[in-house]
This record gives C-alpha cells, sequence and structure tokens, in this order.
C-alpha cells in the first residue's frame, strides 16, 4: 500500500512540474570594424596600411606583416611601429581571402596612398555627426542672441494686426 501511495505521489509530482525557460542572448561582434577603421564600407575582411605594409584582419582582430623571409600574423604590430598612429593613416579595404599572397600587386596599385592623411575613419564621422547637430543648435542660439530687440516689431507681434490698444 505505502508503494502505491508513493508512486501515486511521485506521479502528481511530476504532473505539476513545468520545465524551465531560459532566455540567453549573447551579442559578439565578429567581424566589427575598429574605429580607426574607413567610412563607407559595410563589410571589410582586411585592411591594408600602405605606410608600413602591414594587413590588418577584421574578423580576428590580427596583423599580418612580412618579417625576415616569411609572413607573420601576430596580435599586436612590431615594436617598430610601436608610436604609429592607426587613426590618421590611410586604409585600403581589401575582401581577398589572403592579400598577402598579392602582396606585389598591392604595394604598386596603393603605394601613392603611403602618406595620404584625408580619409575619415569611424570614430571621426561619428563625432563629425555629433558636432553637425551640436553646431546646428549653437547657430541657431547665436541667430538668436545677435537679434536685437526692437519695441516696434514687438508690439506688432503681440497686437497680430489689431492696431494700437490702450
Amino acid at each position: 500500500m505505502k508503494r502505491i501511495v508513493y508512486f501515486a505521489i511521485v506521479l502528481l509530482g511530476i504532473g505539476f512540474v513545468q520545465t524551465g525557460k531560459a532566455q540567453v542572448n549573447v551579442s559578439i561582434n565578429v567581424g566589427s570594424q575598429p574605429l580607426w577603421g574607413p567610412v563607407g564600407h559595410s563589410y571589410a575582411r582586411y585592411y591594408y596600411i600602405p605606410e608600413i605594409d602591414v594587413y590588418y584582419d577584421v574578423v580576428h582582430r590580427r596583423y599580418t606583416y612580412y618579417q625576415g623571409n616569411r609572413w607573420v600574423t601576430k596580435s599586436k604590430l612590431p615594436g617598430r611601429y610601436k608610436k604609429f598612429n592607426l587613426y590618421r593613416t590611410y586604409k585600403v579595404v581589401l575582401n581577398d581571402r589572403n592579400p598577402w599572397q598579392h602582396h606585389r600587386t598591392h604595394r604598386t596599385s596603393y603605394s601613392r596612398y603611403a602618406n595620404n592623411y584625408s580619409q575619415v575613419v569611424l570614430r571621426d564621422a561619428r563625432r563629425d555627426r555629433e558636432y553637425r547637430r551640436d553646431d546646428y543648435k549653437r547657430d541657431d542660439r547665436r541667430h538668436d542672441a545677435k537679434r536685437k530687440y526692437n519695441k516696434k516689431e514687438n508690439k506688432r507681434k503681440h497686437n497680430n494686426g489689431r492696431g494700437n490698444r490702450r
């Protein structure tokens, strides 16, 4: 008899138990462009930096450069580029599989950009949009502040064309 009661309790317990539902949201920006990347590209696999002959892998966030007699891939630039400013230099977007295999072609095609510092980067483009909005607001305030108070004009606005009331 005890077995039947225990069995019934277990069955009832199982009937009332609900499965747990969990929502897990993992957001990893794999392949997102760094803030020093150029503006205007929705997708970029590699950047070629002609000033220092280095390739940057956007997805894996690693640099590939020629050292000794072979191409080396590392997460940081070598010490000789310690003071190199990635925000300032020109970057060429390449979507080849292993772009360093065509390095001669890239070097001849893009060497003219080696000392070109006119490229807008993502960081500056975001700032520029914010500055434009702020400047627009500031210009309106300046314009309002420069407008002189004119007694006659003000009187006309408030009377709405009803004439002089006293």
